[in-house]
């Protein structure tokens, strides 16, 4: 009798996770092998280690301030400016020289965040609204390059009704504008633009003509959950799917990475 076929077991979802780790896992999964990445900070970071330390291994990170690593920091980082992402970084440049590489055309895939998203993929990270006030937010830095000229772009943030809005307040960084061939018609660079907004209910995608939709809702959430905290009217995928859980092995990374929770236990 001849021995039966080995069959690779698949990835077994952890029983219990934070929200933050399972964005995490949802924001490492954009990270493809091989990938030039700007970081960004937070969870964004971390989901850049996770993927390097699971399915992306030569995926390079690119932080703002002018720093290129290979390998990930050796320590957990609260700024990108801390030494222990100095120390080894394959490269300690300066801001522009790094940005220039988004003038080149070869970054593959930046994070962002921003105060406010829209249905067409348009951030405001430059002015919030709190009651009757207007807050003045830091502004763009440098999400606007990364998202007029990276190939794709992530966002994340927390799903809330004045967060997701039809029409951003303030236009920081664009999206896909006012939907179809916007982009183009400003003459940013072709095939670019936001490919998911990850927030703390589901994962939003964008059709052909540029308006997001929802791809995936979170374990335990409810569609209805997820229209009712989404200020315009979602589109919602036909073949609408859930968002798979953190695996035993990629929490291990991220409890090894951020063992107290200091960014996965607060979104």
């Amino acid at each position: 009798m001849s021995a039966p076929a080995h069959t690779e077991a698949a990835p077994q979802p952890a029983s219990r996770y934070s929200l933050g780790e399972l964005m995490v896992a949802a924001a490492a999964r954009e990270v493809r092998d091989g990938e030039l990445v700007f970081v960004g900070m937070r969870l964004p970071l971390l989901a850049f280690v996770l993927a390097k330390r699971t399915h992306a291994p030569r995926a390079v990170g690119l932080f703002e301030n002018g720093v290129i690593r290979e390998t990930p920091a050796p320590e957990l980082l609260y700024t990108m400016a801390d030494p222990p992402n100095l120390q080894g970084a394959t490269w300690c440049g300066s801001m522009l020289e790094v940005m220039g590489l988004l003038q080149q055309g070869r970054v593959d895939l930046g994070f962002l965040g921003a105060a406010e998203v829209d249905r067409f993929g348009n951030l405001n990270s430059t002015w919030a609204r709190r009651g009757q006030q207007n807050i003045r937010l830091p502004g763009s830095g440098g999400a606007c390059d990364i998202a007029c000229l990276a190939r794709r772009t992530v966002v994340l943030l927390k799903h809330e009704k004045t967060r997701l809005v039809e029409r951003v307040t303030y236009l920081t960084s664009p999206g896909y504008g006012t939907g179809n061939d916007w982009r183009r018609a400003q003459g940013l660079p072709a095939g670019t633009g936001p490919a998911a907004v990850i927030t703390t209910l589901g994962v939003l995608r964008f059709g052909a003509d540029g308006e997001a939709f929802l791809d995936s809702v979170h374990p335990g959430v409810r569609v209805e959950d997820v229209l009712a905290n989404t200020g315009w009217t979602l589109r919602v995928a036909e073949q609408l799917k859930q968002t798979p859980p953190p695996t035993t092995a990629e929490l291990a990374v991220l409890r090894e990475l951020d063992p107290n929770g200091f960014w996965t236990g607060v979104v």
